[in-house]
């Protein structure tokens, strides 16, 4: 027996019943085990960090992960794929210090760096069975138990022997650079790192008045940081860019010309120049907090300087920008930071000593103001980057010296490589990512924080430098105790970490090597996993370049493509002169439903376990791979997965229990041979036709990783071909006869259709394709498969094109007709006397195959065939003046006329396009469709409407024939729900006694045969007296009606 009643237990609950079955089933082990070990096919999968709780957009890009894997299972890979765990940088640091109470930098050290990296240790799996339970529960297949965690030694090991291939290559070197900082953890970032944080904000934007040395005129000049004035030592001019001296009431001012625009009163212009004729002029220093040692404070040239905005005079403080830093060498300006690595002034700048840079700019404003300094202050909305880690956090740019990796070097070969990846969408990949590659920066490597993979660069006081790149190169250390040296050799347990590693030392050459202070970037860290989750080079080195490189697959945010996207090509590339991954897909935020970001602050979050517990994780998994395209942002409305559950998931699950109901009834179990598809009735043959379309459909679109339309694709199928159509036209053969070899096509059918659908749906559905492939293959055995995930893909066969063309042009027809009905209120079970249908010639033939099909889809008793809507619509021309009248001048009037004069014919034509040639006082002239505006009314009593190439025309008019076959399938209709309410089999007989007014009683006397048909009732009586039974009371048309119904 097939089991019956899915639709009445909850999606939550049949899903915990399957996640027992694969555990102790070992189902997902298995899905790898069982395929064939030379068919290797990998997933990359990117490490969450687990000290922060797991979201709804994790559950999205898992999702989509896991459907990928799950549909190169079927297809019969075997899928490596890893969990990882992201364990190091800053945002274990922060909940660390949060917890602690650390305000400062300064403060770990007092601490411990020890104590506050074992702190770090412990913190980083706070949550990590939050998300355990989350992948499992979701479905998401993913190996936990060997998952590779970065803090582990053999995780280092690999890093580090990519660094040290690197610095051997010369890729990685020290240097002095203006950098962006974040000044709450006091560290470098890099530019990968740099590009999540940007966002709008508002900023001072300032016009400030240098004074000239001797004389009482001033350069003017913009800047949106009034902070980094008090490190001003020079202001610089374009060569070749026009300059004037104006004279305004308030001051006499220095300024490119083109920026005039700046000068809000009247003005007159003085002089004219070129920069270069400002080149040398001295100023005054405009904040006298910090001395110089260096000629400073006058006039030089750069060529980066522009008129696009601002004054077209640049300040220049080269610890706080790269063009000015680069400037300052050219020129041998000093450089001014009275700034800590924290972004406070030091107590130099006496004012602002200890405020934070950008806190100060208010203050330093009123001070210019003061002092009469200040030309013109506003605030502009602009585009700054912020920490990614302390959202709150402004960067500041920061002179320092800081270890960098030679990206640049390798630029060119990035972008190269890049062509090679499939991105979906591709606009990513050639846009947001290419751009991003073609703009290349070195990549700020090290990082002055604690916990971290240290970097492994040992250095002599002399400056020499080395790259360890194993344990085995580190035992070759010793770190001194007690005034003696312990040689690592010696230990069984060594930790790199900070602070062990810092103990370590070398001797080579008669000098000692110390290891250099800082961390690395750890996005190095998770974009070394490719090699570093294998333990590369020392352990699987053949299986890693076999199996495991590259991925065949990765998917992440949007947010990623220049995070861990960059880092994993940039790594591949330098290292293996290959792709890391060969295709990917993006996916988007996801959004409320009103278009705002999720936050707590606002309270919008979603929670992904209350939704698992009450829709289940099938629904939200489905909801967000249909809602819209993964790389679109996703509106989260709640009711649109309660939509979702209904339609796709409540028509597949009613499918499957009506295919059980009847099945059980006749007592199929597919034991029989198999009907040839040729031999079977067309329905049959047209419905396996399309399931087969939708193989081939789907199998493309999943290649190409559009899954979107793939999971679309299955559901559409499923409620409108499947449900809507064959099922619907198909439900007396399952219920009417006894079992022949029609009612045994429509079994085998049905069946074939869910198992298929089964498939389709797992990759995406996991829990409940499993439910019902299982109630189906555990009665027939049809297939070897202990679960659906173990299944084979299935193979495309019978199609009928033709049959699927001719089926198409019905629905096509039966889908507008009832369209129509529903606008015109004419109810669908209310026959009609005739329909006309125009459309192209060429599908004439299809439309008259289908003719029985048609009528009764939409109760209506004759169908006519026509060529055109000639028949259908009153057609009339009239000239469209617009076109007519610049065309034909004088003649205008009498073209009108003619034009109004046109026949069917000449109307038909001008709708196919053909001119109509008119001669009018004996010139001809050509009339074109643009000259003619077509008028079309309907016949009167017809409702009449086209759309697709189709138009349709229904006869309204009723006669009282059609009102009583209305009214007695109202009565049908009545009869039905109520067996159903009152519990009643479906193949139980019933006595049915009723009780209305004459006109009603006589139609449904009329057509008692066919209501004792539908209704399986034996007897069918009017007014008497019932004392048992079910009874209701109904409004059917304008009768009141009571209707008893017994079962026999």
């Amino acid at each position: 027996m097939f089991k019956q009643n899915l639709e009445k237990i909850g999606y939550p609950q049949l899903e915990q019943e399957v996640l027992k079955f694969w555990q102790s089933n070992k189902i997902f082990e298995k899905s790898i085990s069982t395929r064939d070990e030379d068919k290797s096919w990998t997933f990359y999968e990117g490490p969450p960090t687990a000290n922060g709780k797991p979201g709804i957009h994790h559950v999205m890009a898992r999702t989509l992960k896991d459907l990928v894997c799950r549909y190169k299972t079927l297809q019969g890979y075997r899928v490596n794929r890893k969990a990882g765990w992201d364990t190091h940088g800053l945002p274990v640091e922060i909940e660390v210090e949060k917890a602690l109470g650390i305000k400062h930098k300064s403060e770990v050290l007092d601490y411990g760096v020890e104590k506050y990296n074992q702190k770090c240790r412990e913190s980083v799996f706070t949550y990590l069975d939050l998300w355990e339970k989350m992948t499992t529960r979701m479905g998401y297949w993913i190996d936990l138990k060997s998952a590779y965690i970065t803090l582990d030694n053999n995780y280092i090991e690999s890093v580090w022997w990519a660094l040290k291939t690197l610095f051997d290559k010369g890729l990685i070197y020290k240097d002095y650079k203006i950098v962006p900082q974040d000044p709450k953890s006091e560290t470098v970032l890099s530019s990968h790192e740099l590009a999540l944080g940007y966002r709008e904000t508002k900023d001072p934007s300032v016009y400030v008045l240098f004074k000239l040395v001797n004389a009482e005129e001033h350069f003017l000049v913009w800047t949106t940081t009034p902070w980094t004035l008090i490190s001003n030592v020079a202001l610089a001019v374009g060569s070749d860019i026009d300059y004037v001296k104006i004279k305004t009431e308030y001051a006499t001012m220095i300024l490119a010309k083109e920026r005039l625009s700046v000068i809000d009163k009247e003005y007159e212009i003085l002089e004219e120049m070129k920069g270069k004729d400002l080149a040398g002029i001295e100023y005054e220093q405009l904040m006298e907090y910090c001395e110089v040692d260096k000629k400073a404070f006058y006039v030089i040239e750069g060529d980066f300087v522009s008129t696009a905005d601002g004054s077209g005079i640049v300040h220049i403080a080269p610890a706080f920008g790269a063009d000015d830093y680069e400037v300052s060498k050219k020129y041998g300006l000093p450089m001014l930071q009275p700034v800590t690595r924290g972004g406070l002034f030091t107590d130099e700048v006496t004012d602002f000593a200890g405020q934070f840079v950008k806190d100060a700019d208010s203050g330093i404003i009123v001070k210019l103001k003061h002092e009469g300094k200040l030309y013109r202050k506003e605030t502009i909305l602009h585009t700054y980057p912020f920490c990614w880690r302390h959202p709150e956090v402004p960067v500041i740019y920061y002179a320092r010296e800081s270890w960098f990796i030679r990206t640049t070097s390798i630029a060119d070969r990035m972008v190269e490589l890049n062509k090679q990846i499939n991105w979906q969408p591709p606009e990513v990949g050639s846009g947001r990512f290419g751009n991003w590659l073609e703009d290349n920066k070195d990549w700020a490597l090290s990082r002055d924080r604690f916990w971290a993979t240290p970097l492994p660069l040992w250095i002599s006081e002399d400056g020499d430098v080395f790259a360890i790149g194993s344990i085995e190169e580190v035992r070759n250390g010793f770190i001194e105790e007690n005034g003696k040296r312990i040689s690592l050799k010696d230990l069984e347990k060594i930790d790199l970490h900070k602070p062990f590693v810092d103990k370590i030392l070398f001797e080579k050459n008669g000098k000692i090597y110390k290891r250099t202070p800082e961390v690395i970037d750890v996005w190095f860290d998770s974009g070394a996993m490719p090699f570093a989750q294998y333990h590369y080079p020392f352990e699987n080195k053949e299986a890693f370049e076999k199996n495991y490189f590259p991925s065949q697959f990765i998917c992440e945010g949007i947010d990623q493509t220049r995070g861990w996207f960059y880092t994993l090509h940039a790594i591949s590339t330098m290292l293996f002169d290959n792709v890391a991954f060969k295709n990917v897909i993006v996916n988007e935020l996801i959004l409320d439903k009103t278009g705002r970001k999720m936050s707590k602050s606002v309270g919008n979050t979603v929670d992904p376990f209350l939704l698992f517990d009450k829709y289940g994780a099938d629904a939200t998994r489905w909801y967000l791979v249909t809602n819209s395209p993964p790389w679109r942002p996703t509106l989260f409305d709640e009711e649109g997965l309660v939509e979702v559950q209904r339609k796709f998931f409540g028509t597949l699950v009613n499918t499957y229990s009506f295919f059980a109901l009847y099945a059980n009834i006749d007592g199929f179990n597919f034991k029989d041979a198999l009907i040839p598809y040729e031999e079977r009735p067309e329905i049959d043959r047209w419905i396996i036709s399309k399931l087969n379309a939708l193989v081939e459909e789907y199998e493309q679109l999943m290649n190409d990783y559009d899954v979107t339309k793939a999971a679309r694709a299955v559901s559409s199928y499923t409620i409108d071909q499947l449900s809507n159509w064959y099922v619907r036209r198909s439900r007396r053969r399952f219920w009417k006869s006894e079992m022949n070899k029609e009612k045994l096509s429509a079994y085998q059918t049905l069946y074939e259709c869910l198992e298929t659908l089964c498939k389709l749906t797992a990759p995406f559905a996991p829990f409940i394709s499993e439910v019902i492939y299982l109630d189906l293959n555990n009665e027939t055995k049809r297939e070897k498969f202990e679960s659906v995930h173990l299944a084979e893909f299935p193979k495309a066969t019978y199609r009928d094109k033709s049959l699927e063309e001719k089926m198409e042009v019905a629905q096509n027809v039966v889908y507008l007709t009832r369209a129509m009905r529903a606008k015109n209120n004419l109810k669908v079970r209310q026959p009609l006397k005739k329909i006309m249908v125009a459309l192209d010639k060429s599908k004439h033939k299809a439309l008259s195959k289908m003719k029985d099909v048609i009528l009764e889809e939409v109760n209506i008793k004759e169908l006519l065939i026509l060529t055109d809507d000639s028949e259908i619509v009153n057609k009339s021309a009239k000239a469209n003046f617009k076109s007519i009248g610049p065309k034909f001048g004088k003649k205008v009037k009498a073209v009108a006329e003619a034009i109004k004069s046109f026949t069917k014919e000449e109307i038909s034509k001008i709708e196919k396009g053909t001119d109509i040639v008119l001669n009018i006082d004996g010139e001809d002239l050509s009339i074109s469709k643009d000259d003619v505006e077509i008028i079309s009314t309907e016949i009167t009593g017809w409702v009449v409407e086209a759309e697709a190439g189709i138009t349709v025309a229904i006869d309204a008019e009723l006669d009282e024939a059609l009102i009583e076959e209305g009214l007695a399938r109202e009565f049908v209709n009545r009869i039905q729900n109520m067996r159903k309410d009152a519990g009643f089999d479906v193949t139980d007989k019933i006595i049915i006694n009723f009780t209305s007014s004459e006109n009603f009683v006589k139609a449904i006397k009329n057509f008692n045969q066919y209501i004792s048909t539908e209704t399986l009732a034996e007897k069918l009586t009017e007014n008497s007296k019932a004392s048992s039974g079910f009874t209701q009371e109904f409004k059917i048309g304008e009768f009141d009606c009571s209707i008893n119904i017994e079962k026999v």
